[in-house]
């Protein structure tokens, strides 16, 4: 099978639509990111201090609610779900070069998608924010030691770099790429080293505080699985945003190790040097953690230095293309004026109380919420695409504004809101519970419900 869908007649799309071209499918030809660059780029975004801080998440208030062996099969298996969940939602935008809000026509409509496309698009400016200030945070370390202490601005230090940022993602894929790149070869080497120096002076607090703790093997345990795949997504949902990015000619097992090795080194390493620090330190805010056990003003300008770029690097992938192509689309702007709103809203996000020590709880929450919806999208888009359509989509009549994706699929609505609905019942484990209900109440609704339905068209279900 050909790896993108050649036979979409671009100029029938622009005319049929009036989506800006960043919405377009992308031909072979504009493809430009290689697996290389892939794995980089998952590996900056697996470096963050978002993951860091869910990891310090299984200390609370001094307390082990996972102990070290927990805490890493809780790691390994999110690995795994999450990894083999890109592996399938990236095959369509990699075969046909469209990103995820056009996706989400086959399932919910063109009218219908503006609700799954916000429930990817709010969380992501959330996390923009929480990111940036996080940034900021380390940025001010910064400041404060270069100026030996009479520059201390957490405030002024996260509007500068959001600034940075919305400049820098003005360049799109172009800039993601090195600062990838950049991002995640010296930031795992500080995090190596971070991970040294915890080793070697705090093993007498890790031990009491986390290696040895009885932790839980129940709802804390399967809680913390729920959480990391919560804070993954709204990445993995959006999936095509970035396959439709690769270079073609990979197959789909090439494509799914490219997700599998990197987002492994960098997940599961963040996540057990979070638990370690806050064990170490008793304090859930990575960048005031870090400068605690190094206590030597180069190497915390060193690190905090580079926990700027993570914070950079995690937002150019996670938190700033899926948001502007959701405000391209919902208001017709231009991709670069979608970004710059992206930004400026993220300032507006209040991350400076999402991130402290109080709010701990109340982020995973926050996740655990716009996950129970998350986990309802993936399951209606992977069932509509492999079992309803086959994976086959005739692409012209996706972009046109009077097709058989018209309007609103009652179905893949109906389905979302049933699984968000059942995912409320245990809120610590909403998203599997969300996926499980609402994919088996859109196939059940697909087949037995709405029977002159347009969206059954091309499917298993069709007259």
């Amino acid at each position: 099978m050909s790896t993108i869908n050649e036979s979409v007649d671009t100029i029938q799309v622009e005319q049929a639509t009036g989506l800006d071209e960043s919405l377009h499918p992308k031909s072979a030809a504009d493809r430009t990111v290689k697996p290389r660059d892939y794995i980089f780029m998952w590996i900056g975004d697996g470096v963050n201090l978002g993951n860091m801080t869910l990891g310090a998440s299984v200390i609370v208030a001094g307390v082990a609610t996972l102990n070290i062996f927990q805490t890493i099969l809780a790691a390994l298996i999110s690995i795994g779900i999450i990894s083999t969940i890109f592996a399938l939602n990236d095959r369509v935008g990699y075969r046909e070069g469209i990103p995820y809000v056009v996706q989400l026509r086959m399932s919910f409509g063109i009218k219908g998608k503006v609700i799954s496309s916000l429930l990817r698009g709010v969380p992501a400016i959330v996390w923009y924010g929480i990111q940036s200030w996080i940034g900021g945070t380390a940025l001010n370390e910064i400041m404060k030691i270069v100026t030996h202490g009479s520059f201390n601005n957490v405030v002024v230090c996260f509007i500068a770099l959001q600034l940075f940022q919305i400049v820098l993602s003005l360049f799109g894929f172009h800039a993601i790429k090195w600062v990838e790149t950049v991002a995640s070869v010296v930031f795992m080497a500080a995090l190596v080293y971070v991970f040294g120096i915890l080793m070697t002076s705090h093993t007498a607090d890790i031990a009491q505080n986390w290696v040895q703790a009885k932790g839980s093997w129940g709802l804390p345990f399967f809680g913390l699985i729920m959480v990391f795949l919560g804070n993954y997504a709204g990445i993995f949902v959006s999936a095509a945003d970035y396959s439709r990015e690769l270079k073609t000619g990979i197959s789909d097992k090439k494509r799914g190790a490219l997700y599998f090795i990197p987002i492994t080194i960098s997940y599961g390493f963040v996540i057990v040097i979070g638990a370690m620090l806050a064990a170490a330190t008793g304090v859930t805010n990575p960048a005031q953690a870090l400068p605690i056990i190094l206590n030597n003003d180069y190497v915390s300008v060193f690190v905090s230095a580079f926990i700027v770029i993570a914070v950079i690097a995690t937002n150019m992938v996670a938190n700033i293309i899926p948001p502007a192509y959701v405000i391209t689309l919902l208001t017709k702007l231009k991709y670069k004026a979608s970004v710059t709103i992206t930004g400026l809203l993220a300032l507006g996000a209040f991350p400076w109380l999402l991130i402290q020590e109080s709010s701990a709880k109340g982020l995973n929450m926050f996740i655990l919420i716009y996950s129970a919806f998350l986990g309802p999208v993936i399951a209606i888009l992977l069932v509509d695409y492999y079992i309803l359509r086959k994976q086959k989509v005739d692409m012209t009549d996706l972009y046109k504004d009077d097709g058989s994706f018209a309007g609103y699929n009652p179905a893949g609505l109906i389905a979302m809101f049933i699984g968000a609905g059942a995912a409320f019942l245990v809120v610590e484990l909403a998203w599997i519970i969300g996926l499980v209900v609402a994919g088996t109440s859109y196939y059940l609704l697909s087949k037995f419900a709405f029977k002159n339905s347009s969206f059954k068209k091309g499917t298993i279900f069709e007259k």
